[in-house]
């Protein structure tokens, strides 16, 4: 993989990870595209550099992260569902569906009609909790149960915690709010366990490369949070269901 693949694949993690598109997906599919050797470098760039969208998140709200108690206790109890499906199905999430083109553009296609029937059908209640800390714990792990799915690449991390604390009562800034944050355990603990299974085990070259994902992800996130937050006050989801559709047909007719 060369410094230019990784400013691309960078700026693709960096734009998507927030919106309901799935960033795994995209950077899967556009790999495809430019034609990357599919190894198990570029499965493990492919997660890590997902950290650096993730630290565009802990500028923004550190404040919030820091000051609240009562949300590092939703967001650890959300991210417990996701951590043990991810310990347990790693072999199976890293060997047959990281990469597989197949794979993500099912997910995309399927996971677009349901977001548009979701929006088309969803009504949100004025009893619906307002504010990510005061999120029950129930509500917090059954939101973590949802992200869980998004293992499967184009299920979308923040499409599944979004509709996910949406159907289960929370509004819909509260809920964006809450997907941005949560990924923070989330990712860190991917990039960890991606690490550790690796041994650390890169070159220099293979360091370099990852470097500038991280770095160009980051920057590239902090554009992509702010405008999807204003977006999501304004606009139903609706917009990114025919979105995934479009590009799954799309990859399914000319790419793939």
């Amino acid at each position: 993989m060369s410094i230019f693949d990784a400013l691309i694949l960078s700026l693709v993690e960096g734009l998507s990870e927030f919106l309901p598109v799935s960033s795994t997906g995209h950077l899967i599919l556009v790999s495809k595209i430019l034609a990357i050797e599919d190894s198990e470098f570029l499965k493990s760039f492919v997660v890590i550099i997902q950290l650096g969208a993730i630290m565009a998140v802990v500028l923004l709200y550190w404040r919030k992260i820091l000051g609240s108690k009562g949300l590092w206790k939703n967001l650890l109890t959300s991210f417990i569902p996701t951590a043990v499906v991810g310990l347990v199905l790693y072999k199976i999430i890293k060997n047959l569906l990281l990469g597989n083109t197949m794979v993500v553009v099912v997910a995309l296609f399927i996971g677009g009609l349901i977001m548009i029937w979701f929006e088309k059908t969803h009504q949100e209640s004025k009893a619906s909790t307002g504010e990510v800390s005061d999120l029950s714990i129930k509500q917090s792990f059954l939101i973590g149960c949802c992200q869980s799915l998004s293992v499967i690449p184009g299920i979308s991390r923040s499409a599944a915690s979004i509709l996910g604390a949406m159907w289960l009562g929370v509004k819909r800034q509260a809920a964006v709010e809450f997907s941005f944050m949560l990924a923070i355990p989330t990712m860190i603990a991917a990039t960890a366990l991606d690490m550790v299974k690796n041994s650390f085990g890169f070159n220099l070259e293979e360091w370099l490369v990852l470097a500038v994902g991280l770095v160009g992800s980051f920057i590239f996130a902090l554009l992509a949070v702010k405008y999807f937050l204003n977006f999501i006050q304004k606009n139903s989801l609706v917009a990114f269901g025919v979105y995934r559709i479009i590009i799954a047909l799309l990859f399914w007719l000319f790419v793939r």
